[in-house]
């Protein structure tokens, strides 16, 4: 199976970075793709075992899910892979380049939608992170 990777060069420390990506009131304010939509609620148990649960919600209420994963291994400042709550894998890496910080996310497709698509959302998504954290 290809991962699909989307990836970004964040103008921040890392350890900013970082922080942004695993703390629960800062994961509300990036994870979604577009404005019609928002993440209402965040819980984060960042442990091997433990698991994330972020509601990914359209904010006219027509829409929501909970997406979640489990944590496999969790290096701080590096790296973390998941097994997402459909069993699919994900792996985040975070680098260190200067002043500035590249964060590279891979998954494994799931098969609803094109992978044009969903690399394309997932994109969105990282964009958006990245806005939040150079803010």
């Amino acid at each position: 199976m290809n991962f699909i990777k989307v990836q970004a060069t964040i103008n921040a420390p890392i350890s900013k970075v970082w922080e942004y990506w695993v703390k629960e009131e800062h994961v509300m304010n990036w994870n979604f793709a577009v404005s019609e939509w928002h993440c209402p609620a965040a819980k984060n148990n960042l442990v091997v075992g433990g698991e994330f649960h972020y509601t990914m919600s359209a904010k006219d209420n027509s829409f929501s899910f909970d997406f979640w994963g489990t944590y496999q291994k969790i290096e701080i400042e590096k790296r973390i892979e998941i097994v997402l709550g459909d069993g699919r894998k994900m792996i985040v890496s975070f680098e260190s380049v200067g002043d500035t910080t590249n964060v590279i996310e891979e998954f494994e497709p799931e098969q609803q939608n094109p992978a044009e698509r969903q690399q394309a959302g997932w994109q969105m998504i990282l964009d958006n992170f990245k806005k939040y954290v150079e803010q």
